[in-house]
């Protein structure tokens, strides 16, 4: 049944965008795998709620009203990211100009979610939603960062779990796949991490072994690249954009499809398993777009990680003053 909604979507999409949908042949590697490689960056897909607004019940591509509304959004944020000064009035962070933050096109998918079909992340479970609330209230006692353990993995540098990786945010994006015999790998420019993913039918590690990206193993259904994620270390990463969010547990079992529908185009599918955390599974997808010309660099996140520091030490400043 999720197949055929996927499978839905995807021609929906097709068709909003004025295209039928074309029959594509993926390219074989040279020891006869389906070929995937290549980067492609999430960029396009920013702005694209993860959840789908209630009102849309079912329904995940816009109507031309809708979509007309989100192209007139993205042009007056493009005006506004290239205003050289602020307004008078206006807060200060830090830009204006925006020429660093990344945006997406406009595009008629509604929502990142697409199951359940209203496009809705399912409740979370009784001790999840405790959780939530012990961890909001415990922020709202701590106003400002005391420790390394008041910030999050990301902030840390740490990780961003799979899901904060591939989930597009405001830069970064890029997503590259490499393949050998017998493997596929996995880099993320956020962060610089990369998973490693057998394809030869091993087991998964032993229970006890757990980490922040988990224990991946991979195997094709056809032309689709499926990958089973198991072996968490919980209560670390959100599923959420940067890891943000409710943290998954460490029974977070997390299914992925990798297919390519283009030369230019993964479509990409998660599903979500959870049962200490979300009361049934859930599932996201979105294209991942090849763009022309796009590298990956090296994302030097602790020797550029002044916030760090700088609040570590504003915070020890204050706890001075305090006792004086």
């Amino acid at each position: 049944m999720r197949r055929i909604g996927l499978l839905a979507l995807a021609i929906a999409l097709g068709t909003a965008y004025g295209q039928a949908p074309k029959k594509y042949t993926t390219p074989k590697t040279p020891w006869g795998d389906p070929d995937l490689q290549g980067i492609f960056p999430g960029t396009a897909m920013i702005g694209v709620p993860m959840q789908r607004p209630e009102n849309f019940g079912t329904r995940n591509v816009l109507t031309e009203e809708e979509f007309k509304a989100r192209a007139e959004q993205a042009k007056r944020q493009s005006d506004a990211d290239s205003e050289e000064y602020l307004k008078p009035g206006t807060v200060a962070g830090i830009n204006p100009p925006s020429y660093w933050i990344e945006r997406g096109k406009p595009n008629y998918q509604a929502s990142l979610v697409v199951d359940p079909p209203d496009g809705r992340i399912p409740p979370l479970t009784p001790e999840a939603d405790q959780k939530a609330k012990d961890r909001a209230a415990a922020q709202r006692l701590r106003n400002t960062p005391r420790s390394w353990e008041d910030m999050t993995y990301y902030d840390r540098c740490i990780s961003r779990g799979v899901l904060g990786s591939i989930l597009p945010v405001i830069y970064n994006n890029g997503n590259q796949i490499i393949q050998a015999p017998g493997y596929v790998v996995i880099r993320y420019e956020m962060i610089h991490e990369a998973r490693i993913i057998p394809l030869d039918g091993r087991p998964h590690a032993g229970a006890g072994v757990k980490t922040f990206l988990g224990d991946a193993r991979g195997h094709f259904e056809g032309d689709t690249l499926v990958v089973d994620t198991t072996n968490f270390l919980g209560d670390k990463n959100g599923i959420g954009l940067n890891g943000n969010g409710t943290p998954h547990s460490d029974q977070l079992h997390l299914t992925e499809r990798f297919k390519r529908t283009d030369s230019d185009t993964i479509q990409y599918s998660a599903t979500i398993d959870d049962p200490k955390t979300w009361t049934k599974p859930w599932t996201l997808s979105f294209p991942l777009k090849a763009e022309k010309g796009y590298e990956l660099f090296e994302y030097a996140c602790h020797e550029g990680n002044y916030a760090m520091a700088d609040i570590l030490s504003g915070a020890r400043i204050e706890e001075k003053s305090a006792k004086r």
